[in-house]
């Protein structure tokens, strides 16, 4: 006698639970939630941060609501056609960024924005997107860990834009975007000696890079972080008025529009890259830590749609989003810590800006989409 299989006539398909909302839209209901939350609490120290600006805190709120709509756009995109569409993005990128340096508006002895039709945006914004999207095509169908060859073939994908936006000059977005491109490759599995290797000629060029790689102001920066009380009035003042800023807000803070340091316009760039220099002189230890805790909850949704990808390439691009979110996070308040150099690189979806919110929020819509792709049966 044959062993007895109990089995569901097929009419029974029709009993199937039917997929949500939120699986119908391609949404990390999770994720979404914490990017909502993280908004609206960017919105509140920005009013504060601009001087009580209410435009600016509208104008903000346009950007979020832009960047909502195309990461929820861009989470309805398959990966498959991500994977296609990357090396025409990485075209597009560099065309974009000659551009910038042919033709670009300049602002602050900086050449790094296009106008078009009196819209003026950031192209090298573009590119901490597109970057890390070509490098996981170009790997994704290569045997990982991936040989030599194909690591120098992606440290040329990267170095391209990066050199471009290093002309114009922007230090910290070219770090970043080399960033979210290396994360792809460690991504990819790396062996550990190449690691090392690059570690270690990291190493032996930092004198050539500080004498002929770095502009005056560049070293002048670094020297001021060492020791910023040599230049107080000049240099050193973002600096100073920042741990100044951090250091009075104690754990309460001075309370919400109290700040003296942001108030009196003693804070420089108080709206943009030293905003959590306001949150922490307003709200204390206990606003940066609720601040950090959404960071980390964030980054931690982030590893784990990584971990649980379904294809080496979701499992790439999933990976370096989320160290690339990471890394904005730990420059920014480092900066403005005082351990590390002032490079201009603004506190994610806090700090005001357009272009780097839209961005930021189509790698999440990415990032949903690898979190909601099919999953594959085995047979």
């Amino acid at each position: 006698m044959g062993d007895y299989v109990r089995q569901l006539p097929d009419s029974s398909v029709g009993l199937a639970r039917r997929p949500g909302a939120a699986q119908r839209f391609h949404l990390d209901l999770q994720l979404l939630a914490l990017l909502l939350a993280l908004a609206l609490f960017g919105l509140v120290v920005l009013y504060s941060a601009s001087g009580q600006d209410m435009g600016a805190v509208i104008r903000q709120a346009r950007f979020f609501a832009v960047g909502f709509v195309v990461m929820i756009v861009a989470a309805q995109i398959s990966l498959q056609r991500f994977q296609r569409w990357g090396p025409l993005f990485y075209l597009g990128g560099v065309a974009l960024l000659v551009a910038v340096d042919l033709a670009g508006v300049g602002a602050k002895g900086a050449q790094r924005w296009l106008s078009i039709g009196g819209f003026r945006f950031q192209p090298s914004e573009v590119m901490k997107l597109t970057v890390p999207m070509t490098v996981a095509w170009y790997l994704a169908d290569r045997t990982l860990p991936p040989r030599f060859k194909y690591i120098a073939a992606c440290l040329a994908i990267i170095a391209l834009p990066a050199a471009l936006i290093l002309i114009q000059p922007d230090l910290g977005t070219a770090l970043l975007i080399a960033a979210s491109g290396l994360f792809v490759v460690f991504m990819a599995g790396i062996s550990w000696r190449y690691i090392f290797g690059a570690a270690l000629l990291a190493v032996a060029s930092a004198w050539p890079v500080w004498m002929y790689g770095l502009k005056e102001y560049q070293q002048q920066r670094i020297l001021t972080l060492l020791n910023p009380e040599s230049d107080k009035l000049g240099a050193g003042w973002n600096i100073i008025q920042s741990k100044t800023a951090i250091g009075s807000g104690g754990w309460d803070g001075k309370g919400w529009l109290k700040g003296t340091q942001s108030q009196l316009d003693f804070l420089p760039e108080s709206h943009t890259d030293f905003i959590i220099a306001v949150l922490a002189e307003e709200w204390g230890l206990r606003g940066v830590t609720m601040l950090m805790g959404l960071y980390l909850l964030i980054l931690l949704r982030g590893f784990w749609i990584g971990l649980h990808a379904q294809t080496s390439y979701g499992r790439m691009m999933a990976g370096s989003l989320t160290l690339t979110f990471f890394v904005y996070i730990f420059v920014n308040m480092g900066m403005v810590a005082g351990l590390l150099p002032v490079v201009g690189v603004p506190l994610p979806l806090v700090s005001a800006g357009g272009t780097s919110v839209v961005t930021l929020m189509a790698g999440f819509g990415l990032l949903m989409a690898v979190s909601t792709e099919p999953r594959r049966v085995v047979r």
